[in-house]
């Protein structure tokens, strides 16, 4: 069974591959049966999400930065195959507006190191404000 440590490791990697831009690459770091929830009521954002949803989700919103999302973890704890990270995010849209929300997130992480189970707690107000309002 993979340590705390090796948890944790797992997490930065797929945090890395994730900021990188690349779905493919992204999606190949999730677990087949993953499930992606992002908090909140924000239809087109909020909710489970699947592989291939989730995939569809990164997806679209790609196309409005100007470089893809970077999440830079702050702090990480680890317990058993869990990781907690607080995390900011940053990512500049092709409109000039800028997103930034603090996040936190709970990974789980599976035997073989790819995501199982991510929660993703946003800035809900910032996320609508960004994305959805005219």
């Amino acid at each position: 069974m993979p340590s705390t440590e090796d948890n944790k490791a797992a997490v930065t990697a797929f945090l890395e591959i994730f900021s990188a831009g690349d779905v493919e690459k992204t999606l190949a770091a999730l677990s087949d049966d993953v499930t992606w929830w992002v908090s909140g009521k924000l239809d087109g954002m909020s909710g489970s999400y699947d592989k291939a949803g989730f995939g569809a989700l990164i997806g679209g919103v790609a196309d409005v930065y100007v470089e893809p999302l970077r999440v830079t973890p702050l702090s990480m704890v680890a317990e058993g195959d869990k990781v907690a990270v607080e995390a900011d995010s940053y990512a500049e849209l092709k409109d000039g507006r800028v997103y930034d929300p603090r996040c936190h997130f709970l990974f789980q992480v599976a035997p073989d190191g790819r995501m199982a189970v991510v929660h993703e707690y946003l800035d809900t107000k910032h996320a609508y404000d960004t994305f959805f309002a005219s």
